[in-house]
């Protein structure tokens, strides 16, 4: 903490094996410490989009409405294409107003472009392009 105090993402898991496959082989992560003996499968950290994560296995799973990872992109078409090709299915759009325009899974709008899809844990995660794009 000499440097000060930084934010670590933390993200609840089932399976440590299955939640390390999905963030590095499909998002594209690196792994970075998994613990050991009896913490094999409690928890583990890495890096995902330049972020650091922690996966940890809770035992019991809290109930969460709105808290979700989000990756900001560039070029959510291509983001989405990407993941979608590696088999990442991604949720059904929703219109957020009037002028919100549908196109597959991305919903677009005047200030910036989402699209959802579920990690292997049931972690609902987006991605996010904003506008004028970054």
């Amino acid at each position: 903490m000499a440097k000060g105090p930084y934010m670590v993402t933390l993200i609840p898991i089932k399976n440590m094996n299955r939640a390390i496959k999905f963030y590095t082989k499909v998002l594209g992560g690196k792994l970075g410490y998994r613990g050991q003996g009896p913490m094999k499968d409690f928890w583990a950290s890495g890096t995902v989009a330049g972020a650091e994560v922690w996966f940890v296995n809770p035992g019991v799973r809290e109930k969460r409405k709105l808290s979700y990872q989000t990756f900001v992109v560039k070029d959510i078409k291509q983001y989405v294409a990407a993941l979608k090709a590696r088999g990442v299915k991604f949720e059904k759009a929703e219109k957020m107003s009037k002028e919100t325009k549908i196109e597959g899974p991305i919903a677009w709008d005047n200030f910036g472009a989402s699209a959802f899809f579920k990690d292997t844990e049931g972690n609902l995660l987006m991605t996010w392009q904003n506008f004028p794009p970054m």
